[in-house]
C-alpha cells in the first residue's frame, strides 16, 4: 500500500478529491477551461500565503502550483509567474 503526506489532508482529500486533480487542473489551465489570474511573487512571499490572499486558505497553495507546473515546494524564487485559478468551486467537481 502506498502511502501518501495528504492523508489526513481536510483540504485535499475531503473538499477537492485526490491528487488526480493535479493533472485535471493542468489540463484546463492548458485548454483554456479555467478561468486565472497570473500572480508575480514578491520577496519573501511563499505559495501558502498566496493562497491565503486568493482563496482565505493557505492549504490550496498545491492549487497554484499544480497550475503553475512548478512542482511542490512552498518556497519559490522572487518573481516566479505564478498561474492562480480563480474558482475553487469548479476545481472541486474536476
Amino acid at each position: 500500500m502506498a502511502f501518501s503526506r495528504h492523508n489526513n489532508d481536510l483540504v485535499f482529500n475531503d473538499r477537492m478529491g485526490s491528487a488526480s486533480k493535479v493533472s485535471n487542473i493542468r489540463a484546463a489551465v492548458q485548454d483554456g477551461s479555467l478561468q486565472i489570474t497570473l500572480y508575480t511573487t514578491k520577496e519573501g512571499e511563499r505559495l501558502d500565503q498566496i493562497a491565503g490572499k486568493f482563496y482565505g486558505d493557505g492549504r490550496y497553495w498545491w492549487v497554484i502550483a499544480s497550475a503553475s507546473n512548478i512542482g511542490w515546494w512552498l518556497q519559490v524564487p522572487t518573481g516566479t509567474r505564478l498561474v492562480v485559478p480563480l474558482d475553487l468551486n469548479i476545481i472541486e467537481d474536476m
